[in-house]
């Protein structure tokens, strides 16, 4: 470990897990480097995938305090580092790994917790960020138009009310 080449290597891939919000393992063994190519262009662009050396890799997520993803190095491993939204990278594996069974998720990290390749896919199949939020908003513009509609209603009543008092008053006044 002394050469510097490997210090700045080790460096780098600290300052990637530290930056990141998750990291995927994945064995890219069998894959070509178009298919890398197209599998790069669909993380999209908060991911970045690099293939990388397995032990600089442990001792950079040690040092980066990731120690959970130790038993995940190895044979040949790349790291999907995410600085994005986690759901969006997690669904561009998940899809290309249908589409190419070469690449196989070995399990990542988010948030500092551990991922085994099931719950990654699990994540993946959750909606993006931003439709949660949209239907988080919607729920609240719901409730919001619920209580406005409660509270028109009651002096609505409270005036129908009355004036249907008003009416039977002069009925019974005109009756006299």
């Amino acid at each position: 470990m002394a050469r510097p080449d490997k210090a700045a290597a080790v460096a780098e891939l600290t300052e990637q897990f530290r930056s990141s919000n998750a990291a995927v393992l994945t064995e890219y063994r069998g894959l070509t480097v178009a298919q890398l190519k197209t599998l790069r262009r669909s993380l999209g662009e908060d991911a970045q995938y690099a293939v990388v050396k397995n032990t600089l890799t442990k001792i950079a997520a040690n040092e980066a305090g990731i120690s959970t993803l130790d038993d995940l190095f190895n044979g040949p491993t790349a790291v999907a580092f995410i600085t994005g939204d986690p759901v969006t990278s997690a669904k561009g594996l998940r899809d290309f790994a249908k589409d190419n069974p070469n690449l196989v998720i070995k399990g990542g990290v988010l948030d500092g917790k551990a991922l085994s390749a099931d719950e990654i896919k699990k994540l993946a199949d959750l909606e993006s960020r931003e439709v949660l939020l949209a239907k988080l908003a919607g729920a609240f513009k719901g409730k919001q138009t619920q209580a406005a509609q409660l509270f028109q209603a009651l002096p609505a009543k409270f005036a129908r009310t009355v004036e249907a008092l008003r009416v039977k008053q002069e009925e019974q006044g005109g009756a006299e």
